[in-house]
């Protein structure tokens, strides 16, 4: 998507207008027609890696030694061993970076929303195929390592609160990674550095909006945790609503797009 490309080094270089009521409007619109799929399929994907990592663990661990690792007072840095806290934190990145392409498919299905388009089931794993997996996973790799080593060091000098905060700021800041992989065809490197670059031209508005999504997300806790479920779709719809609203689409770059899908 050239034109995508074009516009992306565009708004890098000259900033842009961001109406914080159009982009809302926008997530809350393609979140209707989305949250239940969405959430359904959140909630049995989510089920499935747990069962999958718990069969690991118990495989290595075994239950007893399992049940003692989950106890709250042993989950602390300073009763936990270092090599536990290692092994956690790189199965942390690791599975947050083959969730990526997951997270990928439900912007996706935000766009496929906004245009009334059909979405199949399989589309949600469209990313994991090539080349869109491999730039999903580096990209992932980089951040969540960075995040992760970070909040490990502040967490053996027990100021969590500080590495918590770090966490987010680095999450806000390459919020528009995926969707400039998957929309802008960037590679994983040039899509964090542009993500950085774009959220510092505007970065009061998108504050606003992803703290707006981060409290509605949490509004599926209220009642039934499982409601969670179904009110975190809202997010990955305010991150295409963002994208939407500062990159943009033309009916070129849907052509384009649709070609690609296909080869």
């Amino acid at each position: 998507m050239n034109l995508q490309k074009n516009r992306i080094e565009e708004v890098k270089a000259n900033g842009y207008q961001l109406d914080f009521a159009n982009v809302f409007n926008l997530a809350f619109e393609n979140y209707k027609k989305i949250a239940l799929y969405a959430g359904s399929m959140i909630l049995v994907f989510s089920v499935i890696i747990f069962a999958i990592i718990a069969a690991i663990i118990i495989s290595i661990f075994g239950i007893t030694a399992l049940t003692t690792m989950l106890n709250p007072e042993n989950l602390k840095a300073e009763t936990t061993s270092e090599n536990f806290l290692l092994i956690s934190m790189l199965g942390g990145i690791l599975l947050a970076c083959l969730v990526s392409p997951f997270t990928a498919g439900l912007i996706k299905m935000a766009y496929c929303a906004e245009r009334d388009e059909e979405f199949h089931f399989s589309s949600i794993f469209e990313y994991y195929n090539a080349p869109y997996f491999k730039e999903l996973f580096i990209a992932t790799l980089l951040i969540t390592s960075l995040s992760s080593a970070v909040a490990t060091a502040l967490s053996y000098a027990e100021i969590e609160l500080i590495g918590s905060l770090i966490n987010y700021i680095v999450s806000f800041f390459t919020m528009l990674t995926i969707p400039l992989i998957i929309f802008g065809d960037l590679k994983a490197t040039d899509a964090i550095s542009s993500s950085i670059t774009i959220v510092l031209k505007n970065p009061l508005v998108l504050l606003g909006l992803t703290l707006v999504a981060g409290l509605a997300s949490i509004v599926g806790f209220i009642g039934c945790c499982i409601g969670i479920f179904f009110t975190l779709p809202f997010v990955y719809s305010m991150y295409y609503a963002i994208y939407n609203e500062i990159i943009g689409f033309t009916a070129e770059d849907e052509s384009q797009g649709r070609e690609n899908s296909q080869n």
